[in-house]
């Protein structure tokens, strides 16, 4: 079950294109990531179902570092609001722990669907609601964070993301943030979903027969430390980028992305041979 040369090199590549989407989207570059982690444990001879879980898992353990250093870019430039992120964020981590529990008694083909329809469906809402006007202020209401993080974090534990992917829709037209407010403070909040989903995956796979190498419970630290070796630092360039960009050609942006990675995970280029 060791790791060859061919997907070290394709992890190195994910790492670097999951810490810039960090720090340009707002979001932990789980849609780019879990995908290429779950060929790569499959082809080395993983088991589909665990290696759906350690994807999730130890991407949150990738998100962790790279939202960290994405969120310090963001603040610099006063994209953060930390009332919103902080309150946002230990909701969505609570919920994260339960989610990623959930997740850990699942079928792998229902972790693999329900990972790619979050994706589609987030970007379905970007793409067709109509952005608040300019003159709105954001929502400074704690309950109103709390009711939304709790769960958008049981949904991004099972599916294994820091919430930035569905967080970010959520902020934009319901509590009427900026887009680079959003960007920004969604950076912030997957420091606490990520860890709580994390922990959580490495509890639940404690003792799991059939594990790969370089693994405690459902977080392998080879694979983390390829990608989080890369993402750190791509993470602050992809901040720095975002703030060169008009917040329309963001949206597109991520949404286009949104749209390829979910029907990849669903499944649907496969069902069509497309060699996509």
């Amino acid at each position: 079950m060791e790791m060859q040369a061919v997907q070290v090199i394709a992890l190195l590549a994910t790492g670097i294109g999951v810490g810039f989407a960090s720090g340009l989207l707002g979001v932990g570059g789980c849609f780019i990531m879990v995908p290429v982690q779950f060929w790569a444990l499959k082809s080395i001879g993983v088991d589909p179902t665990i290696a759906i879980r350690i994807a999730f898992g130890t991407n949150l353990l990738v998100v962790l570092p790279t939202a960290f250093s994405g969120a310090m870019t963001h603040h610099k430039k006063g994209a953060v609001l930390w009332n919103a992120g902080l309150t946002f964020g230990i909701a969505g981590a609570l919920g994260a722990f339960g989610g990623a529990f959930i997740a850990s008694h699942l079928p792998g083909r229902v972790l693999t669907m329900a990972f790619g329809i979050a994706v589609i469906l987030g970007g379905i809402r970007m793409l067709t609601a109509k952005p608040p006007k300019i003159t709105d202020e954001p929502s400074n209401s704690l309950s109103a964070f709390i009711l939304w993080g709790i769960p958008l974090g049981i949904f991004s534990g099972i599916i294994g993301i820091g919430g930035g992917v569905l967080m970010i829709p959520i902020m934009v037209y319901f509590l009427k943030f900026k887009m680079h407010q959003a960007v920004g403070t969604s950076t912030a909040l997957m420091i606490f979903t990520a860890a709580g989903g994390a922990l959580s995956y490495w509890i639940n796979g404690s003792g799991v027969p059939g594990l790969p190498p370089y693994s405690t419970g459902y977080l392998n630290w080879y694979q983390w430390a390829i990608l989080a070796g890369v993402s750190i630092p791509w993470a602050v360039v992809g901040a720095n980028t975002a703030h060169l960009l008009p917040a329309k050609q963001l949206k597109y942006l991520f949404i286009i992305v949104m749209f390829y990675m979910g029907l990849k995970m669903c499944g649907a280029f496969a069902y069509l041979k497309l060699p996509l």
